[in-house]
């Protein structure tokens, strides 16, 4: 790792559960194709520590949230995500990268990350991967890069960057646990950030149908039927129209496509 590259002011961090070598091992591989410095975080395990992460769950919220039970992967991911924001409040790093062990980085990432630390005036929370980002809106244009809000479902937390100060600020407001850590983080009207992507985006899951949370091929799914699955359609509802809202009243449902300001490199 001697020769690996640092970015001022970046912490980057790789969340991967100690079992799963295999997954550990690509990312490693991945890594090092791209020369970036980075810390291993080992996630919490769910399922090994489920006694005691039960207590830091909203278990109605959280299941009507979902339409079906909690998956014990999903908060041991939860609290995983939390540990990185933690490392990064009590370090001297202005941004932290957090990466899943999943991802495929592609040609241009590196780019990308630059371009996304010159524009960190312009975003609190900024995806550089997604498994959903339905009706973006451009807010700007960083470099080639367009820099979007999403008006509709907005998931996975595969890659993304996020702010120190907006680390701080968030913790206190992430427990007790009520939704999956992007179905919660998509809450922009509750939590006031500005939750964006930087699209083309440059890197993806892949995980081949073998989630760590989920299963294999969904297999750890358990959904309720559609007469009790309706609290999660009516949660999304109102978080959809809370999100319009919320953009509406911040000029974000308009889109611009201005180049914006980018900060010198150092």
């Amino acid at each position: 790792m001697s020769a690996a590259l640092r970015l001022s002011g970046l912490m980057v961090l790789l969340i991967n559960l100690p079992r799963s070598t295999a997954r550990r091992e690509r990312m490693e591989q991945r890594l090092a194709v791209l020369g970036l410095d980075y810390e291993l975080l080992p996630a919490v395990d769910g399922r090994a520590l489920w006694e005691q992460l039960q207590p830091s769950v909203n278990l109605t919220a959280f299941q009507r949230h979902a339409g079906g039970d909690v998956l014990h992967g999903e908060i041991g991911c939860y609290h995983s995500h939390l540990q990185a924001w933690q490392r990064l409040v009590a370090s001297d790093a202005q941004v932290l990268l957090v990466l899943e062990d999943d991802m495929v980085f592609h040609d241009d990432f590196m780019d990308a990350l630059r371009i996304a630390l010159r524009g960190r005036a312009h975003w609190d929370l900024l995806k550089l991967a997604k498994i959903r980002a339905k009706q973006p809106v451009c807010q700007g244009l960083l470099g080639t890069y367009r820099l979007n809000a999403c008006i509709g479902a907005f998931t996975g937390f595969g890659a993304y960057l996020i702010q120190r100060d907006t680390a701080r600020r968030l913790l206190p407001q992430l427990l007790p646990i009520r939704a999956p850590i992007d179905r919660e983080l998509e809450q922009v009207h509750r939590h006031d950030i500005r939750h964006f992507s930087l699209e083309p985006f440059p890197a993806h899951p892949q995980d081949e149908g073998q989630s760590t949370i989920t299963g294999e091929h969904f297999s750890n799914v358990r959904r309720y039927p559609l007469s009790r699955r309706w609290t999660k359609y009516a949660e999304q509802t109102r978080n959809l129209f809370g999100r319009v809202v919320y953009l509406a009243l911040r000029g974000r449902l308009h889109s611009r496509n201005t180049p914006l300001p980018l900060k010198d490199e150092t």
